[in-house]
């Protein structure tokens, strides 16, 4: 299963369709302006919220948490000790882990659970400027969740670079 995302990503009040590989829409990323806090919600295409995404407050490094239905889902981070400067680990609710490593900024990167390869994200399949995929490979994998985690590691990416210019 493959999803399409237009890369204007992931401004305040930003909302953006992501499409399926026939071109339809599927899920809408609802930004949330006027927040103190990054916020997000992934809503299929009758507007019914089916993911939350913000920023954890009082976090000593940036963290996302990911809500389905206001409960915990997930808890996106990047790793400490990493050697890779592009590897977030994913802390799922059931006590599962997920990793998530390669090159986020130039969209290029995988999701992994125990060393076996849920999806992976790329621009190199597509031909459309400023557009980048999520080719889901696991067919029980859930693809809310794992386009939550894609929006989750662009923002954390780009909010570490713009730290970096500072």
């Amino acid at each position: 299963m493959r999803f399409l995302v237009y890369d204007r990503l992931l401004g305040f009040g930003d909302d953006y369709w992501i499409e399926d590989d026939q071109g339809a829409k599927v899920f809408l990323v609802d930004g949330k302006a006027l927040r103190l806090r990054d916020t997000w919600e992934l809503k299929d295409t009758q507007g019914r919220v089916l993911i939350g995404i913000h920023q954890k407050m009082f976090a000593l490094r940036d963290t996302m948490v990911i809500e389905r239905a206001g409960e915990p889902l997930a808890t996106v981070r990047r790793k400490r000790l990493s050697l890779l400067r592009n590897h977030y680990r994913v802390d799922l609710a059931d006590g599962n882990e997920l990793d998530i490593s390669g090159k986020i900024l130039d969209r290029e990167f995988a999701i992994e659970f125990d060393g076996e390869l849920l999806a992976v994200v790329s621009r190199r399949w597509l031909t459309v400027r400023d557009t980048y995929g999520l080719d889901v490979v696991r067919d029980d994998a859930d693809p809310a969740l794992l386009l939550a985690l894609t929006v989750c590691v662009i923002h954390l990416a780009e909010k570490e670079r713009e730290g970096e210019e500072e």
